[in-house]
């Protein structure tokens, strides 16, 4: 799957715009405002971390900073076979401590007219529903906003 612009929802002259990194799991588009990422990175090697919830994948080493890596496809309930391999790490901070999302893919940064921005849908499967802040109609998909704390939290909380 391919993330591109769409052009008409990107004329920001009519009001304030958010900037979202564009990224996908399991074919669904969801975008973390961009001042909330740090780090953009490959596939990375990730270490195991016993006794860790399920959606843990294990750390990382990102510049001797130790890094909490979340599996993204575990923690929405999606097949997560020989995910973590492959995955993309997407590295934001919550409460002054490092963690990256692994994600199928990573887009494009998308400038979004604040005002296009919608509530959650009742109907969105409850997973979403529980880490989205908002949604984006686009012209072929739903870009589903996604919140790093809602994310973080449930699995701190868990833990």
């Amino acid at each position: 799957m391919s993330i591109v612009a769409d052009n008409n929802l990107s004329d920001t002259t009519t009001g304030a715009a958010d900037d979202y990194v564009t990224m996908s799991v399991g074919g669904q588009a969801f975008g973390i405002p961009v001042l909330n990422v740090r780090d953009v990175l490959g596939p990375q090697n990730i270490t195991r971390v016993p006794l860790a919830p399920d959606e843990v994948a294990g750390s990382l080493n990102l510049r001797g900073r130790i890094v909490t890596a979340i599996n993204m496809r575990k923690r929405l309930g999606l097949p997560a076979d020989d995910f973590v391999a492959k995955a993309m790490a997407v590295v934001v901070e919550h409460d002054d401590e490092p963690f990256s999302l692994l994600v199928d893919e990573v887009g494009e940064v998308l400038s979004l007219p604040a005002q296009r921005r919608e509530a959650v849908p009742a109907t969105l499967d409850t997973r979403w529903r529980d880490v989205a802040q908002g949604i984006y109609r686009l012209d072929d998909r739903l870009l589903i906003v996604l919140g790093v704390a809602d994310v973080l939290g449930s699995i701190r909380a868990d833990a």
